[in-house]
């Protein structure tokens, strides 16, 4: 049984598997080996060839199955983390004098050179690299504290 399933399948360890199923439904049906049709042997070999063709059958049924490389799969991050990033950085700018956020809102924000920042709000560029420098110091305090807690004087 064993050579024919292997013969079949091209597989010892798919034709082990076929063997032991093709046992199990003698256990299972012993009336089937005594009814006087044939030979037990003959009975088997069937049992097996059927088995092996309902797997074929089954294997072609659905469509083949891909592993998915790596790079393939599509990860959808968790976007948690941003908006809790997001939301304490727009508590921070809110903290800022309005000078300081002005300033971080063209320069940053917006995207705009220290001369279109300064034209757009009226300032002179050395005012803006001031006011940039200081407004990041700002943000970075702000930010690494809690809202209402005060900093301690050390």
């Amino acid at each position: 049984m064993l050579a024919y399933a292997t013969q079949l399948t091209r597989d010892r360890a798919a034709a082990e598997d076929v063997v032991q199923e093709a046992l199990v439904r003698a256990w299972r049906h012993p009336d089937s080996l005594v009814n006087g049709k044939g030979s037990v042997r003959g009975w088997l070999l069937t049992v097996v060839r059927n088995i092996v063709t309902d797997t074929v059958r089954a294997r072609k049924a659905r469509p083949t199955e891909v592993a998915e490389s790596p790079t393939d799969v599509a990860i959808e991050r968790d976007h948690a983390d941003q908006v809790v990033t997001s939301m304490v950085v727009m508590d921070a700018l809110n903290r800022l004098s309005r000078e300081h956020r002005e300033v971080l809102e063209q320069v940053y924000l917006l995207g705009s050179t220290v001369a279109e920042a300064a034209k757009a709000l009226g300032i002179p560029p050395g005012t803006v690299k001031s006011r940039s420098y200081y407004a990041l110091r700002a943000l970075r305090d702000v930010a690494g504290r809690p809202t209402g807690v005060e900093r301690s004087a050390s």
